[in-house]
């Protein structure tokens, strides 16, 4: 009987604990939360690789206009500043003394061409007289060797006397092409001496750019590439050019390269002398797998990507190529199309849970505050 009460007892006391068991909540499974984050996809584009510095303009006709005959100033007729058209006047030489070495040529070939009709007249008559026997052969010879020698004496003559003319034409002293009068070096009363400067013009109807490169770029650089320009003085307008030449040297003092673009320049918007910004189209590729930069993030296996699949995070090693307007090309390592994880990159790592939230969207829940209970 006593035995019997015992195994009620214990019966009882396994119910009770049972239904304690079964009273008690399910353990929740421990583990950090999804990170949140916003994606993108890659997509294929064309991109241009380019190489960028800054440059300087120069004009590409920038001559010292100088004296082509001695002698001194009259007059100036074009100032410091001032437009000035191809054959304008710009100053006065005194004519005098070309005038009179251009009368003293002409008064000469007017004497020589005297004796030339002279000795002509007497060639004539003497062979008549050969052919009649009354003179020897020798005379002949000898007036027609006359005859000869006076007209290469006239065609001297003629030609000091064009000479002497160009050089009184000279003295008016004429613009070479269409441009600005950037310097006057010579005033009026000065004597000039053949080739001594009077002005420097300057036009910037055509300019050249001169655009640095380190020496690590030369490889890549050749005659004929595409070149965007722009520049202050354009009113953020891009200008198209090409290369045209790169010089054979580097710089002594800044070990770059030099390569020269040549600028058609209507309207004279740009100015010798100024600066400008440069990108020299190395390549084009068409469909370039881009994605933003902040996408690609740095991690000890080098740079990565995170792919997102079924909410995880999938860490892709990839190689970077060129870079557009906030964009990096991936080389390898991502397909276009893909999703890839944009804001919060940063903070993932392989195989992290994400939750995916739209970018510009409100986060979802109350906000949270800091360890201080701050918002």
């Amino acid at each position: 009987m006593i035995r019997r009460r015992r195994l009620v007892v214990l019966a009882g006391a396994a119910a009770i604990a049972l239904a304690a068991c079964g009273d008690k909540p399910a353990e929740k499974k421990s583990g950090p939360p999804p990170t949140l984050i916003t994606v993108t996809q890659a997509k294929a584009q064309p991109l241009e690789i380019v190489e960028s510095t800054l440059g300087t303009l120069e004009a590409v006709h920038d001559p010292k206009v100088a004296a082509e005959v001695a002698g001194r100033v009259l007059r100036i007729a074009a100032y410091p500043g001032e437009a000035v058209r191809k054959g304008q006047l710009l100053a006065e030489i005194d004519p005098a003394d070309a005038a009179q070495q251009h009368r003293a040529d002409r008064a000469e070939s007017a004497r020589l061409e005297a004796l030339l009709a002279q000795q002509e007249r007497l060639v004539a008559r003497q062979n008549e007289l050969l052919a009649r026997n009354f003179i020897s052969k020798n005379a002949l010879d000898d007036a027609s060797a006359q005859r000869d020698a006076l007209q290469n004496q006239l065609e001297a003559a003629r030609a000091r006397a064009a000479l002497s003319a160009n050089n009184l034409q000279k003295t008016r002293v004429l613009a070479p092409f269409d441009g600005v009068v950037e310097e006057q070096i010579a005033a009026q009363g000065d004597y000039l001496k053949l080739g001594d400067p009077i002005f420097r013009l300057v036009s910037n109807a055509q300019l050249r750019a001169h655009l640095p490169f380190p020496e690590t770029a030369a490889p890549r650089l050749k005659r004929g590439q595409k070149v965007r320009l722009s520049s202050p003085l354009a009113g953020g307008r891009t200008i198209e050019g090409e290369v045209e030449d790169i010089r054979p040297t580097l710089s002594d003092t800044s070990r770059a390269l030099d390569v020269i673009v040549r600028i058609a320049n209507p309207g004279d918007v740009l100015k010798g002398g100024g600066s400008l910004n440069a990108a020299v189209v190395l390549d084009v590729r068409e469909a370039a797998v881009m994605v933003p930069e902040q996408s690609v993030v740095l991690r000890p296996a080098g740079r990565v990507v995170y792919a997102i699949e079924d909410g995880k995070a999938r860490q892709r090693i990839v190689d970077t190529g060129g870079k557009a307007a906030g964009l990096v090309e991936i080389v390898s390592g991502l397909k276009a199309g893909e999703t890839v994880a944009l804001d919060g990159a940063g903070f993932l790592s392989d195989g992290a849970a994400v939750s995916v939230h739209e970018r510009g969207a409100p986060p979802a829940g109350p906000a949270k505050g800091d360890a201080a209970g701050k918002p």
